[in-house]
């Protein structure tokens, strides 16, 4: 039987549910003492709006926790403040160790903008395509940040004939001179790297210095033969064709073409490589053909992937600071979407040298090397 309640009773008031009242823009404006358009032109980054105005808006939206209604900004400046990046996992250097500190340095900076950084993954060159025309037609972001560029690249071409933003990590178009190229870049001048290799061997004595470059599709492996040729002109050493190879981006293509220039007459006391991997190879060849890098033959590198430092001896290798160009892109892309001239925004830095032991004055002669790789193929028959 239920209980009977008295009508004089009265149930006891149920507790009062307060939330968080969501701070506005009307809000922010009246706590910096601006008008709202102020405010908001400055929060979308309009150009009559000064820096210094532009991050005092954006540090006090931060301390008061304003966060701007996404979908209402979309309709109201066609944006959705989003960059992208289309990682293509069939390249052999999908693993790479960088890119971490890349994309670390990409969402900082956009992240410090009030933009996101949206990642997607393509399996080829065709998926390449199908991906990053799928994000454009959803909408998905405003822009691209386009990195390992090609010498004719079909991700520009497709960006370009859309006219979608877009920002290269490497320059493009290789022949064509720099003031006729289209689009914005942030490059590392792996051409000047190979040329201060080339001049610090032969400072240390070196006279035959061997060069291993990557696949030839790739910009950057124009650029750095380039780099190499130049160094032996400011050298004044000869140019010997025998003494270049191509062709190597993995380890084991690094090791293939170290022993084909083991194994000229007159072989290289010295080797600069486009690729940290690629020289990395080389130690495996070396090693095999009973030679002591950094003794027998000096070993320079390119890139500063983790490896270089715990090798054995440690890789002498020009560093690329991967995070400050993940930055670095993602400002120039965003000014871009912004209204900046594309052609405006172009920057290159230089690798730095770090110095190990894989390099030194020769030991021996290209013939006394020579002699040393034929003795020990004959000891080992």
């Amino acid at each position: 039987m239920s209980a009977i309640r008295n009508p004089s009773e009265t149930a006891p008031p149920a507790p009062e549910v307060r939330t968080a009242r969501r701070v506005t823009i009307n809000d922010l404006a009246a706590h910096l003492g601006m008008s709202k358009s102020t405010v908001s032109r400055a929060m979308n980054g309009y150009a009559d709006i000064s820096e210094s105005t532009r991050k005092r808006v954006a540090s006090t939206a931060q301390k008061l926790g304003y966060q701007p209604l996404s979908h209402a900004q979309a309709i109201r400046t066609g944006r959705v403040r989003a960059l992208a990046l289309v990682l293509q996992m069939d390249e052999p250097d999908r693993h790479n160790p960088f890119l971490q500190e890349f994309l670390m340095g990409a969402c900082e900076t956009a992240s410090g903008f009030g933009w996101t950084l949206t990642v997607s993954t393509a399996t080829s060159d065709a998926d390449m395509r199908d991906v990053l025309g799928r994000l454009i037609d959803e909408r998905k972001a405003d822009g691209f940040i386009l990195p390992r560029t090609e010498v004719r690249d079909a991700r520009v071409a497709l960006l370009r004939a859309r006219g979608v933003p877009h920002v290269l990590f490497g320059r493009t178009e290789h022949g064509v001179p720099t003031a006729k190229q289209k689009g914005s870049w942030y490059d590392i001048l792996g051409e000047a790297a190979m040329c201060s290799a080339v001049t610090r061997l032969a400072g240390l004595g070196h006279e035959r210095i061997g060069y291993v470059g990557s696949t030839a599709n790739f910009n950057y492996t124009h650029l750095r033969r380039e780099g190499f040729k130049a160094g032996l002109v400011a050298s004044g050493l000869p140019y010997d064709a025998s003494l270049l190879r191509e062709g190597a981006r993995t380890r084991e293509e690094g090791a293939r073409e170290v022993r084909a220039l083991m194994q000229l007459k007159h072989p290289p006391t010295g080797v600069v490589f486009a690729t940290d991997m690629a020289a990395l190879g080389g130690y495996d060849a070396l090693n095999d053909l009973g030679l002591l890098v950094g003794k027998d033959v000096s070993v320079i590198g390119y890139d500063g992937v983790p490896e270089a430092e715990y090798v054995r001896p440690g890789l002498t290798t020009y560093q690329v600071d991967t995070r400050r160009a993940g930055a670095r892109l993602a400002e120039l892309l965003i000014r871009q979407i912004r209204g900046e001239a594309p052609e405006t925004l172009r920057e290159v830095s230089d690798a730095i040298l770090v110095e190990r032991q894989s390099d030194g004055p020769p030991a021996l002669t290209s013939v006394q090397l020579a002699e040393k790789i034929e003795n020990t193929k004959t000891n080992n028959t």
